[in-house]
């Protein structure tokens, strides 16, 4: 059950502080915008836009400095796992441009699934792009998704429906 930042402008300023000390601390060239939305509007509740010249190395290796400046302020704000959607971080539009590539994979591993019978796997991603695509085939009538793998090496695998996986052996 996910639940409402209670006071988001403290959040806000949370946030603030700790991107100024990461900022200032790394000699990182960037700038932040932080808004903080009624909850009415969006998902989100408190979005972070990062920009600048650095914005590059935010964004090697799949995001991997964008996710974790997230998760850290995640931890500063001690957000229960189900609220991480609560606070969003982006660069650039990545996080835009990831969910329409997320969305576009999603169609095509469906028609795959679809005509061969034959579950697909996604390669691994964070939870939040894993809920994606979750979200994606909540109410499919013909597919159901399920997760596997441990910590990073997590993935979705698209089944068709009635689809009998294999029972492990016991020995």
């Amino acid at each position: 059950m996910t639940h409402m930042i209670q006071d988001k402008v403290a959040a806000a300023k949370k946030i603030d502080a700790f991107l100024k000390n990461v900022i200032t601390s790394g000699a990182f060239k960037l700038k932040y915008r932080i808004t903080v939305h009624p909850a009415s509007t969006t998902e989100a509740e408190i979005t972070v836009e990062l920009a600048g010249p650095d914005s590059d190395l935010v964004l090697e290796r799949g995001a991997e400095m964008l996710r974790s400046l997230e998760f850290l302020c995640f931890e500063a704000l001690h957000l229960h796992p189900e609220d991480y959607s609560r606070v969003t971080f982006d660069c650039r539009g990545y996080r835009a441009a990831r969910q329409q590539e997320l969305k576009l994979a999603a169609e095509v591993a469906a028609e795959k699934v679809l005509t061969s019978g034959v579950p697909f796997s996604f390669a691994p991603m964070s939870s939040r792009e894993r809920r994606l695509v979750h979200l994606a085939f909540h109410d499919h009538e013909s597919l159901v998704t399920e997760s596997e793998g441990e910590g990073g090496r997590r993935y979705v695998v698209l089944y068709p429906k009635d689809y009998k996986r294999a029972q492990p052996t016991r020995r």
